[in-house]
């Protein structure tokens, strides 16, 4: 497969690092990801009985989304594109209304193959696709009905970006206008607390119900929550069962999920924090290396992740960003690299526990490092 070499080297090089910004859990070992369990015993009471097609332990995590989120109840889900469809297929029951709008760039729309029509019988319709969340003026001016309007907080393709309190609360206040539901997709919710100055429970509020995901930035082993009305999760639950969602045991997920929300979930406004003092060295260290057509995305960004754009093409990028890691031991951007345009790369950045050690002249050295290997000139000067 085209760039699958490329691939292979940056998931070693990561492996082999002594410096990078965050360690996700995909590309490691299974011993690395066996020992997020270490200390289990300080979660749960490991003398339970083992949980059995969703008792015990999975409430003892519902029970505790629920709290954290403000809601009634919560419901265990092995996937979020499964709590979703059941969301939205249970708010459709309630409406009479199939259609979701949605942003263009939404992970239903890109990451899903059709699930929302093909699976559960729901009709998107695009409000927008402009590389921001849509807004009040897109709601309530949107030319046909719909029952729930899905929002994505942040949203990952357009760099993570959130709208403020203040324009959230317009566009929730638009949908409740047209007696339309409103439902969150906060995959990663849990990290937009900092740029919204509210609680994840003040955030949920606003919703009539909210996903939030156990892996993505908690660093579980997978896993999401649908929370909500207690009358809508327990409806949920049915259709979780239909869906095949009933899982016999799920306790190494949700022992890994219990240890996001104690150990990863309290850290994160720390890892929000410091990105900005990365993203502000990038965009330094990018100007020192002569490479003025670099942009950081958002410049001061939302959560503790963000894009890089470079105007070269991907493997030229790649390349670099690969070599670096295995020649330095230092793996400034650890992600891959896509092409959204001619002469254009770009990639995403993610800071965490790892990345707290980067002062903010560790990355511009780094940045001048990268630079360096980078080989012909910018593809806009070529141009």
């Amino acid at each position: 497969m085209p760039g699958r070499g490329l691939r292979e080297r940056r998931v070693a090089a990561h492996r082999g690092a002594r410096r990078v910004l965050a360690a996700p859990g995909f590309g490691t070992t299974l011993r690395e990801r066996l020992a997020l369990l270490d200390g289990a015993a300080e979660l749960y009471d490991l003398d339970e009985a083992s949980d059995m097609y969703g008792n015990g332990i999975v409430e003892a995590l519902e029970e505790k989304t629920a709290a954290l989120l403000g809601t009634e109840a919560a419901a265990f889900f092995p996937t979020g594109t499964m709590a979703q469809q059941v969301a939205l297929r249970c708010w459709a029951g309630r409406t009479g209304d199939p259609a979701v709008a949605l942003h263009g760039l939404s992970h239903p729309e890109l990451h899903e193959r059709n699930a929302f029509s093909l699976v559960s019988g729901l009709r998107p319709v695009r409000l927008t696709s402009e590389p921001r969340i849509p807004t009040a003026e897109e709601v309530r001016g949107f030319e046909e009905p719909f029952g729930a309007l899905m929002l994505e907080l942040p949203l990952r393709e357009a760099g993570f970006v959130l709208p403020t309190w203040e324009e959230l609360t317009e566009v929730v206040d638009a949908a409740r206008e047209r007696d339309a539901v409103v439902h969150f997709d906060g995959a990663r919710l849990w990290e937009s607390t900092v740029h919204f100055g509210r609680s994840a429970a003040e955030i949920a509020g606003l919703a009539d119900s909210v996903y939030v995901s156990f892996y993505k930035s908690l660093k579980g082993y997978g896993g999401a929550a649908l929370a909500g009305p207690r009358t809508l999760i327990e409806e949920a639950r049915a259709w979780r069962h239909r869906y095949g969602g009933e899982v016999f045991q799920q306790f190494p997920t949700v022992l890994s999920a219990l240890a996001g929300l104690e150990r990863e979930l309290p850290r994160l406004p720390e890892y929000v924090a410091h990105a900005r003092v990365v993203a502000a060295a990038l965009r330094e260290g990018f100007a020192a290396a002569g490479l003025p057509w670099a942009r950081v995305h958002p410049e001061v960004p939302h959560t503790h992740e963000f894009q890089v754009w470079l105007p070269y093409e991907a493997e030229v990028v790649g390349e670099a960003a690969v070599r670096q890691g295995e020649e330095t031991g230092t793996l400034l951007f650890s992600r891959g690299w896509q092409t959204p345009g001619p002469g254009l790369a770009v990639t995403e950045v993610g800071v965490e526990a790892a990345g707290l050690r980067w002062t903010a002249d560790d990355v511009r050295a780094a940045v001048a490092d990268f630079a360096a290997r980078l080989t012909g000139p910018p593809a806009l000067a070529a141009g």
